[in-house]
């Protein structure tokens, strides 16, 4: 994903993740030598200022976070008035369905039904600018007021 992102020149780049193994693999792929990469959580990233971004990716990580409430405030606090976000996420019920398939046990509180995600998207202050169901996941544009 940073790769592709990288291609479109933006003036800077910040890709986070929990896991220091993952931003260590990201740190090492080719082409990504002006993106910068932390092991962050999203629920909180207090090392970015008030509206310091202009745009946000989330990409199908809120399904693994029981604090996705909370990510989604994150991301609203940190984007610029105007700025957006782009959101891409699985419906619950496959992920159900992949977990008693795959036995990989996603932590229940993180899983939400469309409208909850929808409902605390326009909550925290977005507004849903468009959105496309591709199933099993829906991705969303939005923006903050």
């Amino acid at each position: 994903g940073a790769r592709l992102l990288m291609r479109l020149q933006p003036s800077s780049y910040t890709g986070i993740d929990l896991m220091p193994e993952m931003i260590e693999l990201a740190r090492q792929q080719p082409g990504l030598a002006d993106a910068e990469f932390l092991v962050m959580n999203a629920a909180d990233m207090g090392v970015f200022p008030d509206e310091s971004k202009d745009v946000v990716i989330v990409f199908d990580m809120l399904h693994n976070a029981p604090e996705w409430r909370d990510v989604l405030r994150e991301c609203h606090r940190v984007l610029k008035p105007g700025g957006q976000m782009f959101l891409e996420e699985v419906d619950s019920w496959a992920v159900r369905i992949w977990d008693a398939l795959f036995h990989w046990d996603h932590p229940k509180a993180a899983l939400f039904q469309r409208r909850e995600l929808e409902d605390q998207l326009r909550n925290v202050g977005f507004h849903i600018r468009r959105r496309l169901p591709l199933l099993p996941f829906r991705l969303y544009c939005v923006a903050k007021r």
